[in-house]
């Protein structure tokens, strides 16, 4: 009896091994996740006060023609790009998304988890021969090792 039980149990577990804990995360909906959680408002800090800004001349107000996108707004053009197959430019604002220094804990979980499960994919199609996914692994790494 304890051998069919000892059996029964090996095979239980031998059949739940090969799929484990983590599974291959799909990147469109590890995206959709991270621009979810950048979207949520920020938590409120304890900072001391702000600084006043400088005044800006009109000459400093004319040379910034774009303003500054936020997280969320990166986030979102990250995807985009990822959708619409431009893998350098979703890499790009990902690596751009890590570097950002003030992101919640959420928030950059979101965006790392994001980032590896795009990257897996980039990968997997890099290791089949795609030259988009190639170009793509090349600036992820170049960008991994420059940055400060």
């Amino acid at each position: 009896m304890k051998s069919a039980i000892f059996f029964a149990l090996v095979l239980c577990l031998t059949a739940a091994l090969p799929t484990g804990c983590g599974s291959k995360k799909d990147a469109n909906t590890e995206l959709q996740k991270a621009a979810v959680a950048m979207a949520q408002p920020e938590p409120p800090q304890d900072a001391p006060a702000a600084e006043p800004a400088p005044p800006t001349s009109s000459a400093t107000a004319t040379t910034q023609t774009t303003p500054a996108s936020t997280p969320a707004q990166e986030m979102n053009h990250a995807m985009v790009a990822y959708k619409a197959g431009d893998l350098d430019d979703a890499v790009r604002r990902l690596q751009k998304l890590r570097a950002t220094p003030v992101l919640s804990a959420e928030k950059r979980i979101a965006v790392n988890d994001a980032t590896a499960a795009v990257m897996g994919e980039i990968y997997e199609l890099a290791a089949k021969g795609d030259a988009r996914a190639i170009q793509a692994v090349k600036l992820y790494e170049e960008m991994q090792t420059h940055r400060q």
